[in-house]
């Protein structure tokens, strides 16, 4: 099979149905303030228990067609010695690898953020694919204030983007490309909507320059939320800001956006994406690729006890089937009818 055909190919796998991704790719520190919560240790052992977990639940391939991993999770292995990322594929789920580096201080731009990691990308990409990932995510973040993000910031973060896109198209690897705009502060939905589509301008602009090909190519966004400090907005208002930002800003040859849910809780993040899913036709698929609005309640079910660990897949697996129903538009319906 030619690289295109393992792009396409994988793209279908991943847009496919009423299906979403469950980010596992937390990094060490993030993932210990998670396990402090319910009071478990963050080790090697503990992490690896977690994410076999995960990986595992019976029947999660019904509502997840990917799984973005963190790099240790690629090279450890289920309690049968099964490789992780081969655990997932036997269930239908398709393997991932998230390959930035981190956030830095950009230099002369006090406040913004670049991220790093594209040095040796191309090499690692090779010994991922190896262990089995056949997608990869960068995150780049956009601190929001009246002056924040700046135009360097805007603009360095979309061509580090746009770079890493290229040379996983190039590997045979498709990119999913995550410009987060954050909720920390207390900006204005009006603001975050104003960053939002400078900011995917700019990033559809270097990809294009890059000749990063769309079809090939997923995008992981934020919502068009007020900053936490602000208040919250209704599922309505939300869907609407943030699909005027998408048409304005996002080709419809972009097969899927897969919104990240960046600190709303599993029920706001469900609620905002089922409303959108409501407004459609869209030239796009709408779906999920959630972190902690996926795995909050199942980990505070396992509370690292293996004797919780059936009640904790059932948890993992409530969440995903209703956030499948929001990609259908059918959850908020779904709730109404439970409520009645």
């Amino acid at each position: 099979m030619d690289t295109r055909s393992e792009l396409q190919a994988t793209v279908d796998a991943m847009v496919h149905g009423a299906k979403g991704l469950l980010a596992a790719d937390e990094s060490g520190p993030t993932i210990a303030k998670r396990f402090d919560r319910i009071g478990v240790a963050s080790n090697e052992e503990s992490r690896r228990a977690w994410r076999n977990l995960l990986l595992s639940t019976p029947g999660l391939a019904e509502f997840i067609s990917g799984v973005i991993l963190y790099e240790e999770t690629l090279g450890q292995r289920a309690d049968d010695g099964t490789p992780l990322p081969e655990l997932a594929a036997r269930q239908g789920i398709v393997p991932g690898i998230k390959v930035d580096k981190g956030k830095l201080a950009l230099a002369h731009a006090p406040g913004d953020e670049i991220t790093e990691g594209l040095d040796g990308l191309a090499k690692r990409l090779a010994g991922y694919r190896q262990q089995g990932a056949r997608f990869a995510k960068w995150r780049a973040v956009y601190n929001v204030s009246d002056r924040l993000p700046g135009r360097l910031a805007i603009r360095a973060n979309a061509e580090a983007l746009a770079r890493y896109a290229a040379i996983c198209q190039e590997a045979g690897i498709v990119p999913i490309v995550e410009p987060e705009v954050l909720m920390d502060g207390a900006h204005t939905m009006a603001r975050c909507a104003e960053v939002t589509e400078a900011v995917l301008h700019e990033v559809f602009d270097a990809l294009q320059q890059h000749a990063v090909v769309f079809e090939h190519m997923l995008l992981k966004p934020s919502m068009v939320l007020p900053g936490k400090d602000a208040g919250q907005a209704a599922p309505a208002e939300v869907a609407a800001q943030t699909l005027k930002v998408l048409r304005r800003t996002v080709p419809a040859a972009v097969p899927g956006i897969f919104f990240l849910s960046g600190g709303q809780t599993p029920a706001e993040a469900t609620a905002n994406l089922d409303a959108m899913n409501r407004l459609g036709p869209l030239p796009w698929r709408l779906s999920f690729s959630y972190g902690r609005a996926l795995q909050e309640p199942p980990l505070l079910a396992w509370r690292g006890e293996p004797a919780n660990a059936a009640l904790a897949q059932r948890a993992l697996l409530q969440r995903s089937r209703l956030n499948a129903m929001a990609c259908l538009g059918q959850y908020e319906a779904a709730m109404e009818n439970a409520a009645a």
